[in-house]
């Protein structure tokens, strides 16, 4: 595919794309969380704190495979 480097890895083009549909969920689903969690703190301050930081944590994986991301390199 051309949007992928061509080079020499053990790293396959199918597993590069599960890795960045991992991403953009894990980032997506994070923030999704933590804004659910804002709405919910007004009512239940626990349970929203709660959501807060679940929805940051996972969110804060999420950019963090993205430095894991662009270290690989894609091969055939």
């Amino acid at each position: 595919m051309a949007f992928f480097k061509d080079s020499a890895s053990s790293t396959s083009s199918k597993a590069i794309i599960r890795l960045q549909l991992l991403i953009w969920v894990l980032i997506y689903g994070g923030l999704l969380s933590l804004v659910l969690g804002l709405s919910v703190q007004r009512t239940d301050d626990a349970m929203g704190w709660s959501l807060v930081a679940g929805g940051a944590v996972v969110a804060a994986i999420g950019f963090g495979l993205i430095y894991v991301r662009s270290r690989l390199i894609a091969g055939d």
